[in-house]
């Protein structure tokens, strides 16, 4: 009682210079009365978050290892609900029963052309007081391997990649029936044993390079933030890209209970061969026993061994068997009623389960969301009262792969389909810039918001600290000048790896997703160092930046919630459909130009001219130059969207003096268009072999994983060399376009009468 009313106390003392030192200019979406009231509200609610909260929080959620399934994992998800409840929130639990292996055989084993074993383990440290709960901990594994028990020469794949394989063909390697050994990053960890078995391996093991995230970047852990020698990376390799994240057994219907299941075997997502990962301790032994041709510059990293690709005469051992179980997840999920507008829905999300014991993956993002709910909870004491519902979702078993997300998605859709206005998601967090994601109909709107948050190092707004740091690493002078005079920054597109997924590739809700970083170092990820006593000595221990994630995602959930017409802008996103254009047309006429030239090359004996004998190579295949492609739909589309943009740009800026005189019905019925300008993206056909992923313009890649792949069925064409696939998805893409165009033009014309 104490600390509520010393808070409020606070309250009363700091907001009114708040609210005095406001930006009179009226919010985009509200009246200038709405939008006076709405800016004193925003204030009160930054003055709220607490950091000695959240580190309470992330000390509580972490103590103890909370993997899907766990003890802990459901005692976190019933004290988070007691949280929800104790601040004011309707609040429950949904749970679902997932498809959830666990190892129990795992053996890795050199046995020529000396014996070697694996550790493959993670050793407690003495000062890390979390680090011994072996009981409790998951051992390092990837979840959705298949069982296997294989026996091969391994063979290096730098980071096992198609262009890796690639460059194998000209050094006249084969990988079939051996095992793979790649170094983590540069792509999704399931896309390594994915194209490892299309090449014809049987096994793969995944190592952590030091040069990507140990000893070459800074001290390693417990003497600094990065990887050690035994540091494991854990993670899911299910292809969630080529088929759909969720449960693999329930894919697109939601695991509730009664929900039809396949059987393993047919379960698309599984890998088709056993993968492992290990440390690089474990790594340098296999490593440095390989012969063959030294590996290219570019692929050796900085353990003190020579590297060579293979194969052989290292032969290995993997055996690894699973428990294949289905357990439980719970999402705890926390309503806050609409006044107004109860049927549109502002949802915002952040995972709770992890790994292990994952203060910095999830807990620094799921405890600034809890601090948000606190603080909305303590103005609801205060009268306000927010137009749209507002939805607070701790998501479980994101981990393994967007499973409680995607099930309560898929469980959901219907409903989410009529009333989810936008998603809000984050996933961790750390110290430094602002990173900004999305749907690009909402670029306008975070940039807003991110000029009325402070910076809490530098004091500027962290809207002005990120694009000054954008202009100190732009490449080109046109990228600063972009920088300098365009009225937003970019935001990145979204591809997927967390929870924002289902929401929008599947069903097409406009998306954020946020979160603070690139000031800290950080080699721990997915391991067992990944807790309290790390996060306290190496990253955002004041816990500022956790602050000031409650204040920018809470400001932009109150903002979103009551605004009268929601501020989807269109500009923004037309100038971005006219660049994923000119970025196709480029992308096709820089193929065209590689080939001709590799081609020409080819004729004149390059290859066979630069040839090192004693290090042979093969010269590449000839290849067919890509076609033309007729782009003109979507530039046709584009420059209508442009038009159609502008002019509801327009009628928004001459209706907003009297946006509160619009009557209630005719709100709604706009505020239904604007949600639906997401869904207009989406094709219920989906993408190109891969039908759950509906929307046209961002998808994850199916040789990146988490990576986009913007105007994904044509870009994907043009790489795959489907050109002809290509050429249909241009036609797709632009009639979605064209739809969007409309649509648009008619909430303009509704807004003029």
């Amino acid at each position: 009682m104490r600390r509520f009313a010393a808070v409020l106390l606070i309250i009363n003392l700091i907001v009114p210079s708040l609210a005095l030192g406001a930006d009179e200019a009226a919010l985009a979406g509200y009246s200038s009365r709405s939008s006076q009231t709405e800016r004193e509200w925003e204030a009160k609610f930054r003055a709220i978050p607490d950091p000695a909260n959240l580190k309470e929080y992330m000390q509580r959620l972490s103590a103890r290892p909370h993997h899907v399934g766990s003890p802990y994992d459901k005692e976190n998800a019933e004290w988070i609900l007691a949280r929800f409840k104790e601040w004011g929130l309707d609040a429950h639990i949904e749970t679902f029963d997932v498809l959830f292996p666990t190892p129990k055989v795992r053996v890795l084993e050199m046995i020529e052309p000396t014996k070697f074993t694996a550790k493959l383990e993670e050793p407690a440290l003495a000062v890390d007081p979390t680090s011994n709960q072996k009981s409790e901990q998951l051992p390092t594994y990837n979840a959705y391997s298949i069982d296997g028990d294989v026996t091969a020469p391994l063979v290096f794949v730098n980071y096992g990649l198609p262009e890796d394989y690639e460059k194998l063909d000209r050094l006249g390697i084969s990988v079939k029936g051996a095992i793979v050994i790649a170094k983590y990053y540069q792509s999704w960890r399931g896309v390594k044993p994915k194209v490892a078995a299309e090449h014809g391996a049987i096994g793969c093991l995944i190592y952590s390079e030091p040069k990507d995230d140990g000893y070459t970047r800074d001290n390693v852990f417990p003497l600094g933030p990065m990887r050690n020698p035994d540091g494991v990376q854990r993670g899911s390799v299910m292809d969630f890209a080529s088929a759909s994240p969720g449960d693999p057994l329930t894919p697109g219907i939601g695991a509730t209970p009664g929900a039809k299941r396949l059987a393993l075997k047919d379960a698309k997502s599984i890998t088709k061969i056993p993968v492992l990962p290990i440390s690089y301790g474990d790594a340098q032994p296999l490593l440095a026993a390989l012969k063959g041709p030294m590996a290219p510059e570019e692929w050796r990293g900085s353990l003190p061994i020579s590297y060579h690709v293979g194969p052989g005469p290292a032969k290995v051992h993997l055996k690894v068997e699973f428990n294949w179980d289905t357990k439980p997840v719970n999402d705890v999920i926390a309503k806050i009623a609409g006044s107004v507008a109860p049927d549109e829905w502002i949802i915002r999300g952040n995972h709770h389960d992890a790994w292990v014991n994952g203060a910095e993956d999830p807990l620094s993002g799921q405890a600034p969301l809890l601090e948000e709910a606190r603080a909305l909870g303590m103005l609801l004491k205060q009268g306000w009262k927010p137009r749209r519902t507002i939805i607070y979702a701790a998501w479980d078993g994101e981990e393994p792969m967007l499973l409680g997300s995607t099930e309560w998605v898929e469980a959901h859709a219907d409903e989410l389909r009529q009333h989810a206005a936008v998603y809000i998601n984050t996933d961790g967090n750390d110290r430094g810039l602002l990173g900004m994601g999305g749907s690009h109909t909402l670029e306008q709107f975070i940039n807003g918001v991110a000029r009325d948050i402070e910076d809490p190092e530098t004091k500027l707004t962290v809207w002005q600290r990120l694009q000054l740091s954008k202009i100190a690493q732009a490449k080109s002078a046109d990228d600063r000048k972009e920088l300098r005079q365009r009225a937003d920054l970019r935001i990145n597109a979204l591809g997927s790896g967390t929870d924002f997924t289902g929401f929008l590739d599947h069903i097409g809700v406009a998306t954020l997703d946020m979160g603070y970083g690139g000031e800290d170092e950080q080699g721990i990820y997915h391991s067992i160092y990944d807790d309290f006593y790390w996060y306290m000595h190496f990253s955002d221990y004041d816990f500022v930046y956790g602050r000031a994630l409650s204040q920018t995602v809470g400001t932009s959930v109150m903002r979103l919630a009551d605004a009268e017409i929601l501020p989807f802008d269109f500009v923004d996103f037309a100038d971005t459909i006219q660049k994923y254009t000119k970025d196709l047309e480029k992308l096709l006429a820089d193929k065209q130009e590689e080939i001709r030239e590799r081609n020409q090359q080819i004729d004149e004996g390059v290859f066979k001219a630069t040839l090192d004998p004693r290090r042979p190579t093969v010269a590449p295949p000839r290849e067919e130059i890509p076609p033309h492609l007729n782009f003109a739909p979507m530039q046709n589309a584009g420059e209508s969207l442009t038009r159609s943009a502008e002019h509801y740009r327009q009628a928004l800026s001459h209706k907003q003096a009297t946006l509160s005189e619009i009557q209630i019905d005719s709100l709604r019925a706009l505020n239904q268009q604007l949600i639906e300008s997401e869904r207009k993206l989406t094709n219920d056909d989906g993408l190109p072999r891969r039908p759950w992923y509906k929307h046209l313009l961002y998808a994850p890649g199916v040789y990146s994983g988490y990576g986009v792949k913007t105007v994904p069925g044509v870009r994907e064409g043009i790489e795959l060399k489907k050109y002809a696939e290509a050429e249909q998805e241009i036609v797709r893409v632009a009639k979605a376009l064209e739809e969007e165009s409309a649509l648009i033009e008619s909430a303009a014309k509704r807004l003029e009468h």
